[in-house]
């Protein structure tokens, strides 16, 4: 009789808080100080601390449910143990259909700041931006993902950035530039955390990391803790800098993190934040590019997608069906995008929508599996989101319309086959 050896996990704690702190940030929190100032003035401080406050029942929430239920599913086995396959459906359609939305806004920060330095114009700015979303998913197409070590070291490149910059600009806080504090009011502050929830998502994606971990019961919660403390640190200096730093400037600077690192480097602060964004914005793209892909391969293998995107969704294959979607999905809203000039604090707003949908359902999931504790955690995570969701307003269209879809092919998918009258060919039928 063959013995079948139990999947054992290799993440250790370092690794893992390296990979969860890679999932958290990302290319969008170079641009997301400026979208935010423009949105509260200095009061977007006020909206960086109430997101990080927000961000641990968040987390604690994800936490628990990952360690009980150590699954490369991630939200989606969360929300089928607690509403059934048709929620689960309609959140892996939301973070497959996000992946598009999010690349292009990866994409068009990471070109933004290549633009700057490089003193380029509008329409030379999108190619660069088209040209990093198509090396994206060419690396995806022949296989060339960055390995663990690789993207640790990208992330570790940007916490430094962003800390060089906070402590060369720092010293020239200036107290005035907090005047006037809050010119928009609460709508404003409202405003500004609805287009930072994309700085603050990616305990979901994280989640998917949990059946790695060596001992996931044990290790979770020391991980959440760690990257907490970590974005804590490196947000509240960012946006210090940024708001008592730059003052009225960060509300209509394209590169912020450029003019913050000014301070310490002088002129060679842009190209220096150029290359990086560059890296960046790749590195973001060819890992969720690559998740999402196997995710819509998944789906399909469980009939929630249709089936012939379910080819090489096996370990260690290249979904390249899925990835062709994927692909085409991105062509669009890049070329939507551009045609329509929507600029990136629409789509930041766009793919935070639907992030928050994803974020709103696997808590209230975690509100039905959940005890004690972590159950009143995940009721607060549940409701604290909702309430920023709501800040959202009409963006909130792109996740209905996703969900209707989802399940408009669930339910096409299982209705039964019209009946054939008895004179009707077989290729009528077909037809």
């Amino acid at each position: 009789m063959t013995v079948r050896t139990p999947h054992v996990g290799t993440l250790g704690t370092a690794r893992g808080t390296a990979l969860y702190l890679g999932a958290i940030l990302g290319p969008g929190v170079l641009a997301l100080p400026g979208l935010a100032a423009a949105a509260a003035g200095p009061a977007a401080l006020v909206a960086w601390i109430a997101l990080l406050a927000l961000s641990v029942p968040v987390a604690a929430t994800f936490a628990s449910l990952a360690a009980r239920r150590p699954d490369a599913g991630g939200v989606a086995t969360f929300t089928r143990a607690a509403f059934g396959d048709r929620a689960a459906a309609v959140c892996g359609w939301w973070f497959y259909s996000v992946i598009p939305v999010g690349a292009v806004s990866a994409a068009n920060v990471a070109a933004a700041y290549i633009g700057d330095a490089a003193g380029l114009g509008t329409a030379a700015t999108a190619a660069c931006s088209a040209a990093l979303v198509v090396a994206a998913f060419t690396a995806n197409h022949i296989g060339l993902r960055l390995s663990g070590g690789a993207q640790l070291v990208l992330m570790g490149l940007l916490v430094l950035l962003m800390g060089a910059a906070c402590a060369a600009a720092l010293p020239h806080f200036d107290p005035a530039n907090l005047r006037p504090f809050a010119p928009h009011g609460l709508p404003g502050i409202l405003s500004a955390a609805a287009v930072l929830f994309f700085a603050f998502s990616g305990w979901e994606a994280a989640s998917h990391l949990s059946g790695e971990f060596t001992d996931p019961a044990r290790q979770l919660r020391r991980v959440t803790a760690l990257t907490l403390g970590l974005i804590a640190v490196v947000y509240l200096g960012l946006a210090t800098a940024t708001a008592g730093v730059l003052g009225p400037a960060a509300a209509t600077t394209t590169a912020p993190l450029t003019d913050l690192l000014a301070y310490g480097f002088g002129a060679a602060a842009a190209p220096l934040t150029a290359v990086c964004a560059a890296v960046l914005g790749l590195g973001a793209m060819n890992t969720f590019i690559a998740g999402a892909s196997r995710l819509g391969a998944a789906l399909a293998r469980d009939g929630a997608m249709p089936a012939p995107l379910a080819r090489g969704h096996e370990p260690g294959r290249i979904p390249h069906r899925s990835l062709a979607l994927l692909a085409a999905l991105t062509g669009a809203v890049l070329a939507a995008a551009t045609a329509y000039d929507l600029d990136l604090d629409q789509l930041m707003r766009a793919t935070s929508a639907c992030l928050a949908a994803v974020t709103v359902l696997a808590c209230a999931a975690a509100v039905r599996l959940l005890t004690g504790r972590s159950r009143a955690a995940a009721l607060i995570a549940t409701a604290c989101t909702a309430a920023i969701a709501l800040a959202l307003t009409w963006y909130l269209l792109v996740p209905s319309a996703v969900a209707a879809l989802a399940l408009l092919y669930l339910r096409l998918r299982a209705a039964p086959p019209r009946p054939r009258a008895p004179d009707e060919a077989p290729s009528e039928v077909a037809a």
